[in-house]
């Protein structure tokens, strides 16, 4: 297909000239500006008014009780949100509400040094060097009497020249470009500091925080690969105790419990079922004639005077008649209704059916299972390889879960535990064998998924730019052409919307995929969540498009990406230019998660439209109270995005308009710290055990994009010929890789285990109790002494023990 004469280069058309940026940077804004200041009024309208929504865990968690009242005036809640401490969303959210925010926090510290020097130094050094840059509309620069190529094409780019000559003159051209090295030192050396010294602070408050409370949690081991002669609770307790590191309080092996599982949970079924056909026979009632009585006769509705009807005694009459009526107020008036039916199928293929009464044949069905479930009890449990075991004090679990007990690989591991409640005891007796199956299994499926992923970016880049929709739709890109206002929605808001909404829906397949391998607490499939997810954004969303980005048009991009790849050169000014050409886009798209989506977000859009659907097919009880539960806060859906837009304003920090990336990151950040805020304490619940174990994983992400931002600014300066300085920036690169290593190494067992030493002074620390069931007299207020001694993780774990549900139950 041969392209449109008139189509551009793929430079020219993905950056466009400056009134085209311009106009394509104002819509975004408006729009974004639009969406986001609806939400977020309509959300101040609603927010006193739907509190059992917007103030949900307020409401509903007692964690949540002493938190200030928010005013309900329409804006008057922003002040004393802002004024919460951390100290108060320790204590109420726990460690990895405070380890999230505390990100936010960080992200915002650097984008505001890093904005400093954009605007102050980086801008007016490009504003002052444009001319000598060689600009966007042409390709050749004629500078104190030298040919500089910068074309995207980099096989024309004539550098050996240049490289081998060492002129003068083209040294004193580049000598701006020693601003990218200088920052690219700069920043690293501030982001390395920010990690450390935040590491350093979420580690103490961490170990004083874990080192303070005596959870169930805190003083029980996962013990794991427990060998056939191990398997009874009593040789499992003598093994532990023989090491003296402690006491054991109780063990729990686990066991092949899956047919009392699936038992429980055809029970489950049943009685929601059985609750459905009581709640619609008990329900609201018309006032309806009794056909077994005269109609002279028939009751009437409950509080209708029957003397007084009209005014007088014209009733009189009557009421002898009804002489013989119950008038105790708690009499049921017989009503002639129906009880509800359930259509039973049998026969060869289920093709027949009848209608038996639907209240008798669950309560049977019910009646059966029982007797099933309390039989199943009583039998013999095959036991597996896994075992909870609680000890007497903290100090205790953490000996055993820092040594090695056993000199056998693969054999009496000890590891932290998951709360009694974030167990998935369904996953306890499956085999390590089928366990890691499933794990390998659904890797190769997202490697799968990785290829798809990038064939459909492949039309939602092409939208970048009318000389790929010349190829695909000649027409639609003629009338795009013809209409500026229209191609710079098209080219602005098509991308960031199809990317935003391919953002929200992978998450939840991802959910489903972790929860699908078998791991053994949903803590770790929120880990493993926050892996996929950001793996999914940086990888596909990130790295692919800036590669589909380097190309003018799709079918240039099939014809010349084997080319690409045979030059490493060719790789890196490409993937450079390509960065340059795609700013525009990030910047939209990021103007668009916070100025749009974030206030959407805050309004809880998704569970606000969802809430009526729900709603219509809530008929029990139980179905209401659901309803009114707090939404749950999952850190695997919105960290990875998180981090992302962190990365992409790190690595844009020094190029060319970078002041852009930085001011609307920082915005994004500063919004999304006040929204999450807000949800972490107020509207939402996040119920694993908090840990803050996701900092590391935060850190480790950051790291790499530290290190793509250093191999972007060597692609830049290679594209403009500064070779040594771009060979200068390979040490940061080592550098930064041996601090990674370091930074694993120092910190991550920190941020896993709880030293002993913190042990050793929990008696004396107050961090985290639980500020929300404390009361202060005035006196106290003033002085301010605590009373009450629960951190959040003590008042949810009250009273739990290690016991699969399936046995208890009643």
């Amino acid at each position: 297909m041969r392209k449109n004469s008139t189509c551009k280069s793929g430079a020219d058309d993905l950056w466009g000239n400056m009134p085209t940026r311009q106009r394509d940077f104002r819509i975004q804004i408006y729009l974004s500006v639009a969406l986001g200041l609806g939400a977020f009024m309509s959300f101040c309208f609603l927010r006193p008014r739907w509190k059992g929504l917007y103030a949900a865990r307020k409401k509903q968690s007692g964690r949540a009780t002493a938190l200030p009242d928010l005013p309900d005036s329409l804006f008057g809640w922003i002040i004393p949100l802002w004024r919460i401490t951390e100290e108060q969303v320790l204590a109420s959210a726990g460690l990895d509400a405070f380890v999230y925010l505390a990100f936010f926090k960080m992200a915002i510290k650097f984008l505001l040094v890093t904005l400093f020097f954009a605007l102050t130094v980086i801008k007016p050094v490009h504003d002052t060097h444009k001319d000598k840059e060689g600009g966007r509309n042409g390709n050749r620069t004629e500078t104190v009497g030298y040919t500089i190529n910068t074309s995207v094409n980099v096989e024309h780019v004539e550098t050996r020249s240049i490289w081998a000559s060492g002129d003068a003159g083209f040294e004193y051209y580049t000598d701006y470009l020693w601003m990218y090295l200088v920052f690219a030192y700069l920043f690293t050396g501030l982001i390395v500091y920010l990690i450390v010294s935040e590491t350093r602070r979420i580690i103490e408050i961490r170990q004083e925080y874990l080192g303070s409370q005596t959870t169930i949690t805190d003083r029980t081991i996962k013990l794991s690969g427990i060998p056939l002669e191990f398997r009874s609770e009593e040789k499992i307790k003598d093994f532990i105790e023989n090491l003296e590191i402690g006491k054991v309080e109780s063990v729990t092996l686990c066991k092949n419990w899956k047919e009392l599982d699936d038992r429980v949970a055809q029970r489950n079924v049943q009685l929601r079922k059985l609750e459905e056909a009581w709640t619609i026979h008990l329900g609201k009632r018309r006032i309806e004639r009794s056909l077994e009585t005269l109609p002279v006769v028939q009751p009437r509705p409950p509080g209708q005077d029957v003397h007084n009807e009209n005014g007088d005694n014209g009733g009189h009459e009557a009421s002898h008649l009804l002489a013989e009526q119950n008038t105790d107020p708690d009499y049921t008036i017989p009503y002639a209704r129906k009880r509800p039916l359930a259509q039973i199928w049998y026969g060869r293929f289920k093709l027949r059916y009848r209608n038996v009464d639907a209240i008798n044949y669950y309560e049977e069905k019910l009646r059966r299972l029982d007797e099933e479930i309390k039989a199943l009890r009583k039998q013999y449990f095959e036991p597996t390889p896994l075992a909870f075991v609680t000890m007497d004090s903290v100090a205790s679990a953490q000996m055993a879960i820092q040594a090695v007990l056993d000199p056998s690989p693969l054999q009496l591991l000890a590891n932290s535990s998951p709360a009694p409640s974030d167990v998935v005891w369904s996953n306890t007796y499956l085999t390590r064998s089928k366990r890691m199956l499933w794990a390998w299994s659904i890797t190769a499926l997202i490697g799968l998924l990785t290829v798809f992923w990038t064939v459909l970016l492949v039309p939602i880049a092409g939208a970048l730019n009318t000389c790929s929709i010349h190829e695909v739709f000649p027409g639609l890109a003629d009338a795009l052409d013809a209409n500026n206002t229209l191609r710079s929605l098209v080219n602005t808001q098509l991308p960031t919307v199809a990317i935003t909404l391919l953002n929200v829906v992978v998450p939840y397949l991802y959910d489903w995929l972790s929860n699908q391998q078998g791991m053994i607490s949903q803590g770790d499939v929120e880990l493993s969540l926050i892996s996929k997810n950001f793996f999914f954004t940086f990888f596909n969303f990130f790295i692919v498009f800036t590669i589909l980005g380097t190309a003018s048009g799709l079918l240039d991009m099939i014809e010349r990406f084997g080319e690409k790849l045979s030059s490493a050169a060719s790789i890196a000014n490409a993937l450079a230019e390509s960065l340059k050409n795609l700013l525009a886009f990030y910047t939209n798209f990021i103007i668009l998660q916070g100025f749009g989506l974030f206030p959407l977000r805050l309004m809880e859009f998704g569970a606000l439209t969802l809430y009526p659907v729900n709603l219509m097919g809530a008929k029990t009880p139980r179905d209401y109270a659901e309803l009114v539960q707090p939404p749950v806060f999952s850190y695997g859906f919105f960290l990875p995005q998180t981090i992302l837009i962190f990365i992409i304003c790190v690595v844009y920090s020094v190029l060319e308009d970078s002041w852009k990336v930085l001011l609307t990151g920082l915005a994004y950040f500063m919004i999304g710290h006040f929204v999450h805020k807000y949800q972490l304490l107020y509207a939402m619940e996040h119920r694993q055990h908090s840990t803050g174990k996701g900092w590391t994983m935060m850190c480790d992400r950051v790291i790499v994009g530290v290190i793509l931002f250093q191999v972007t600014l060597a692609g830049q300066l290679a594209l403009k010929n500064a070779f040594k300085r771009a060979a200068l920036i390979t040490p940061l690169v080592i550098a930064t890789l041996w601090f990674g290593y370091i930074y694993g190494q120092t910190y991550r067992p920190l941020m896993k285990f709880i030293a002993l030493r913190s042990l050793r002074r929990a008696e004396h620390s107050d961090l985290g109790r639980d500020i929300q069931e404390e009361s202060f007299s005035a006196e106290n207020r003033h002085r301010g002494i605590r009373i009450g001694r629960q951190t959040l993780d003590e008042a949810r774990e009250r009273g739990l023990r290690f016991e699969n549900p399936s046995l208890i139950m009643s």
